[in-house]
């Protein structure tokens, strides 16, 4: 059995390949080292995230005393609530969305991707290169969940850190208790600053409210521990999704020059679903099983975690025609970076125009944009990205 190591480098570089191994055998896999179940077919991993056998069962990181702001977050998180209590808070996010805060907050995302791209070109002009990462893709998307939050300074500066630190909790080898201790402690840290900073924003907020979505939460009457657990999977989700797709989907882009000159003048949204399609930013999503169940004739016991594959699935051929091939116009793109069912992404729609913002300051203002050197890929599975994209004119 092929099974694939998460940690190795050469399988971080193009895991796309080991996975279509896997998806050749068949659609669900035991993975040892994962202590998992892993779907890697697009119609496995569709009835892992549809069905209403399996649910998010949230255990606390342990020791849990060490991890006290941590768990709070996640403990919180609509990510990892089933049932009525995730109904009633997702009822109260998506009405939050639905005040119109994406449609208010075009005009000035689109403004400032194109400041930041203009920045990158500033640096390309005067050293040669610059980077796409540091530059553009990590400054976008959190100055946008800061905006979209209502968040000040100097908890706004903060706020990429806490969410770069947060996340690699969720690395196979920094959640596990044996290992990944430096990393895990920095996790708990930023948790603490994170839920500090939130409490004092809602409280401001409940007593002078604004045009954000935190006095929107504050307004639809969730207790001060769901508003953080909100706030904290909106910067989570929004900002490390949005920073990989931005830097993935260049590399792409780049290593494909004849598509980064179709999108020259391709319509974009067909190009950002490809670009979400090609290379997820999000490889891995767990579920838990409440009762006896199976995927796809694997069976998975009451209790028992089981992970989609998401990577994997992009690259189905029973769905995707030329699946390893990168198409900025394909049409028919039923890819599952936002997920399916319950926990669909409510933050998708901004999520999209973000992807869109940068793409389209990128073909304006840097057409002939190439890779100046080699980037640097950060050594995570599950949350999969760079670290440095370094770029020339």
């Amino acid at each position: 059995m092929p099974v694939f190591d998460p940690a190795d480098v050469g399988f971080l570089a193009d895991p796309y390949p080991a996975f279509a191994l896997l998806r050749a055998l068949g659609p669900v896999h035991d993975h040892p080292s994962l202590g998992t179940p892993v779907a890697v077919s697009h119609a496995a991993c569709s009835a892992l995230l549809r069905g209403r056998d399996l649910g998010r069962i949230w255990a606390d990181a342990e020791p849990a005393a060490d991890f006290a702001a941590f768990n709070l977050l996640h403990r919180n998180s609509l990510l990892e609530r089933e049932g009525e209590p995730h109904h009633r808070l997702r009822a109260a996010v998506a009405g939050a969305f639905n005040r119109g805060h994406t449609a208010r907050l075009e005009p000035w995302v689109r403004g400032l991707a194109g400041r930041l791209v203009d920045d990158l070109a500033s640096g390309i002009a005067a050293d040669g290169r610059s980077d796409v990462i540091s530059v553009l893709a990590a400054a976008l998307p959190v100055e946008v969940i800061a905006e979209l939050l209502g968040v000040p300074e100097p908890e706004r500066s903060a706020l990429r850190g806490w969410s770069n630190a947060i996340v690699t909790m969720y690395e196979p080898a920094v959640s596990d208790p044996a290992g990944g201790d430096v990393r895990r402690a920095a996790a708990e840290r930023a948790s603490a600053e994170f839920v500090a900073a939130l409490r004092e924003l809602a409280e401001h907020r409940r007593r002078h409210p604004g045009e954000d979505l935190v006095s929107d939460l504050v307004a639809a009457g969730i207790d001060a521990d769901e508003l953080v657990g909100t706030a904290a999977l909106l910067l989570m989700a929004g900002h490390e999704a949005t920073v990989n797709v931005i830097g993935n989907g260049v590399l792409a882009l780049l290593r494909h020059p004849a598509q980064w000159e179709v999108l020259a003048t391709a319509p974009l949204a067909p190009a950002v679903e490809e670009l979400i399609r090609y290379d997820p930013p999000l490889q891995l999503f767990e579920r838990t099983a409440v009762v006896d169940t199976e995927v796809a004739g694997h069976p998975v016991p009451a209790g028992t975690r089981i992970a989609a594959l998401l990577g994997a699935a992009a690259h189905d051929p029973q769905v995707f025609e030329r699946p390893d091939e990168l198409d900025v116009t394909r049409a028919h793109n039923p890819h599952l970076g936002f997920g399916l069912g319950v926990h669909y992404c409510l933050g998708a729609p901004l999520a999209r125009l973000e992807v869109a913002a940068a793409l389209d300051a990128l073909r304006t203002r840097l057409p002939g944009m190439a890779l100046a050197a080699e980037p640097e890929r950060r050594p995570d599975f599950v949350m999969r990205g760079l670290r440095t994209l370094p770029v020339t004119a």
